[in-house]
């Protein structure tokens, strides 16, 4: 059964390591533990990445998305809890696909879900939209490991 949530930044801030420029996770809107997630990124003409790609038509790099989708991932994963010296890695990526270009003023809408989990691997089907339209799918694999 999902639920709305209202995580906000400061909570994201609390799960993931990432900072500016590249925490990419504005706010979580929908979150089912263990199963799937619904996340937020504002799409800024000020992001760093603009200035060369490109500058007389920014579009947001195809692999910003995929580490969107990624942080996405980590909190679904992190959503239960997460141990104080754990790190979540990306270990894979397969059937990633782009449909649309992402621009600066879009709402990029991070849905994953969990595929499976065996072995310490975490494998999630993720998708991106825009106006409720994809723009990029994939499929994730990821880790979490200790600091240390």
């Amino acid at each position: 059964m999902s639920h709305e949530v209202n995580l906000d930044i400061n909570k994201v801030l609390k799960l993931l390591p990432h900072r500016y420029p590249f925490l990419l996770i504005d706010r979580v809107l929908e979150l089912d533990p263990r199963q799937r997630i619904k996340a937020l990124k504002n799409v800024s003409s000020n992001e760093p990445h603009f200035q060369g790609h490109f500058p007389d038509f920014p579009v947001m790099p195809g692999v910003l998305i995929l580490e969107a989708l990624a942080q996405a991932s980590a909190l679904l994963a992190f959503s239960e809890q997460k141990e104080e010296d754990s790190v979540y890695y990306f270990a894979g990526i397969d059937a990633a696909r782009f449909k649309k270009p992402v621009l600066p003023g879009d709402q990029l809408i991070l849905n994953a879900v969990v595929d499976r989990y065996k072995s310490g691997i975490w494998k999630f089907k993720s998708f991106a939209t825009v106006n409720d339209e994809i723009v990029c799918s994939a499929e994730l694999l990821c880790t979490v490991r200790s600091k240390a």
